[in-house]
């Protein structure tokens, strides 16, 4: 059976978050609290046939801040050809243990997990931290289930901020 196209409109909140740290300092950090995501050890879980539990204590080992980094682009050096000289770095960070707490209400909650980070270089030479505030982003699926897990996960990013030694904004917060 064929089912006809769904169109949901959403309004999302961006924040774009200042630092107060250099770009290449707070990048630094960002990526040393936000280590790469282990997929060489989900694999080795998979193929020894191993439990979600085997996989939510991979994760905890992985994601000590809560995220890890399932990949990143460079967008300055993509950038630069064009004569753009601002440092920016693009991350997808998350946590797949919290991401199938969303996936098992509904699939589309994969659309937005991981999240999409960006890392640029402001005016002032600054980094800013932006991202698309996760509770708006999910509650376009219109599950509470999940939109209650996102607002978890806006709590999540207002600590990890707070790890990196910048203020959280209001959204964050009080979501």
């Amino acid at each position: 059976m064929i089912r006809a196209t769904t169109a949901t409109k959403n309004l999302t909140t961006r924040l774009d978050i200042p630092t107060g740290q250099k770009f290449d300092d707070f990048a630094r950090a960002f990526e040393t609290a936000v280590p790469p995501f282990d997929l060489q050890r989900i694999k080795a879980i998979s193929a020894d046939g191993g439990t979600w539990e085997d996989v939510r204590s991979a994760v905890a080992d992985n994601a000590p801040n809560g995220f890890v980094v399932f990949g990143a682009i460079d967008g300055q050096a993509l950038m630069s050809i064009a004569g753009h000289r601002r440092k920016a770095t693009q991350y997808l960070m998350g946590n797949h243990v919290i991401a199938e707490r969303m996936y098992r209400h509904h699939p589309d909650a994969l659309l937005y997990a991981p999240l999409r980070i960006l890392i640029y270089e402001g005016e002032d030479g600054s980094a800013v931290f932006a991202l698309d505030q996760p509770s708006t982003v999910f509650a376009g699926l219109g599950v509470d289930a999940i939109t209650g897990v996102a607002a978890d996960l806006d709590k999540k990013v207002a600590q990890l901020l707070g790890l990196l030694g910048v203020s959280a904004p209001d959204e964050l917060l009080k979501s």
